[in-house]
């Protein structure tokens, strides 16, 4: 039996401040912790802050960033929304370039920012 599934598309969420200088990796977004909207859907939102080790190993999956003794793991930002409702998905993440702050899920933390040295938060 095969499965059938609808997508809607809408507008790109922006989360640049200056879309014309940044660069974004290739990863795989993990769907491990991730909570289902109203909808069904898993969806990982664009501007999460993310790490886990995939900029040093790019077999491992991102995951949302965390903070331990004053240290966050961070490795970037998401640049699009991930939908992870079937399992890991490929995803891009903002390694270098300027962030609008406002358009982000949630602030960083300092330590957060701190760990992204080549991304600036501006409002």
């Amino acid at each position: 039996m095969s499965k059938f599934v609808t997508t809607s598309y809408t507008n790109k969420k922006e989360i640049l401040k200056f879309p014309d200088h940044y660069v974004n990796v290739a990863v795989t977004v993990s769907d491990t912790g991730v909570k289902a909207n109203d909808d069904g859907k898993k969806i990982v939102p664009a501007g999460t802050i993310v790490g886990g080790g995939f900029l040093a190993d790019e077999a491992v999956n991102a995951v949302k960033a965390t903070t331990t003794e004053g240290v966050s793991n961070a490795e970037g930002v998401l640049f699009n929304d991930v939908d992870v409702t079937y399992g890991p998905a490929p995803g891009a993440v903002l390694i270098h370039g300027f962030v609008a702050i406002d358009k982000l899920p949630a602030t960083p933390s300092t330590e957060e920012q701190a760990a992204l040295k080549q991304i600036t938060f501006l409002k």
